[in-house]
């Protein structure tokens, strides 16, 4: 998830980057054709560009991870494995049994110190 809030549709950028492929023939460069159409659709050039990159790697003609792909990956990141929740468990109960060892050792260790005593 992007950390800004998303000022444009889906619409609207597939729009945009449909508009700069359809004329980049009408301008000296890319980047031409870039800034014209962003000064229209009132965004930053920078932005419009990073969305027609984008659109060329899920297409397949520049190389990088598709959107698909990315998004895949970053769900399967937030979910918690069954791995690690059993871990965690188990984490949780050998601390509780070492804390409850801990206090039957020192009360017993306590106990028989007086109790051995040779009288």
């Amino acid at each position: 998830m992007s950390k800004t809030t998303n000022k444009f549709s889906p619409e609207v950028r597939e729009r945009a980057v449909r508009l700069v492929f359809d004329h980049e023939r009408d301008h000296p460069s890319r980047w031409a054709t870039v800034v014209s159409i962003a000064e229209k659709i009132g965004c930053v050039p920078q932005t419009l560009h990073e969305w027609v990159k984008k659109a060329e790697v899920n297409s397949g003609k520049r190389a990088g991870v598709p959107t698909e792909v990315a998004d895949k990956v970053t769900r399967r990141a937030a979910q918690p494995t069954r791995w690690s929740a059993r871990s965690a468990s188990y984490g949780r109960s050998m601390r509780s049994f070492a804390r409850r060892l801990h206090i039957l050792l020192r009360r017993s260790s306590t106990a028989r110190s007086s109790d051995d005593r040779v009288h």
